[in-house]
């Protein structure tokens, strides 16, 4: 396991312990069976996008806020090779934490590369309403947000407020690359 699935693995402990949650209460709350949340929690598996979506609705906090360590205070250059990156071992999706959250700020930026012919589906949203800008870099993306579709070309801005389920989906003929700029 490295460095990045230890802190994972801790930090969805760390994340229960704090609620008084047990494995069971999780398992409802997300849908996650308890046998798997105790295998990631021991860091016996790396969990999907797919799981990491329904912890982060159960705990009420993004994706990348989840990834991250929470800091007392924020360095203001992030260098490219501290960024870290995430790979989903179902999908390949690959998440590169650009801009990571802190106590004191309040957006955050990730990168984002899906293969070609790749579907992810978020349950729901962390918290309702959460402001997103996605900037899509390359290849062609079609996404479905709280029940609307839309389909994305390299250059296009789809900026939306996340109030329910989402699906990120990429044509077989082309993947995608794109940037997402979450307002905490």
């Amino acid at each position: 396991m490295d460095e990045i699935e230890t802190r994972l693995a801790a930090r969805l402990s760390s994340l229960r312990a704090e609620r008084g949650w047990s494995l069971d209460e999780l398992a409802k709350r997300s849908s996650v069976s308890r046998a798997s949340l105790s295998r990631i929690e021991n860091g016996d598996v790396s969990p999907t996008a797919s799981v990491l979506g329904k912890l982060c609705v159960a705990f009420g906090v993004t994706l990348s806020r989840l990834m991250q360590m929470v800091e007392d205070d924020f360095a203001p250059l992030v260098g490219r090779t501290a960024q870290e990156i995430w790979t989903d071992p179902e999908t390949g999706y690959r998440r590169r934490l650009v801009s990571p959250t802190s106590k004191n700020l309040s957006g955050e930026v990730i990168e984002v590369e899906i293969d070609p012919g790749k579907r992810i589906e978020y349950a729901g949203t962390p918290r309702d309403g959460m402001e997103h800008h996605l900037v899509l870099l390359e290849g062609e993306l079609f996404m479905e947000i709280d029940g609307q579709s839309h389909k994305l070309n390299a250059g296009d801005c789809l900026r939306y407020q996340l109030r329910g389920a989402s699906v990120f989906q990429t044509p077989k003929h082309a993947g995608a690359r794109y940037h997402l700029f979450i307002v905490a």
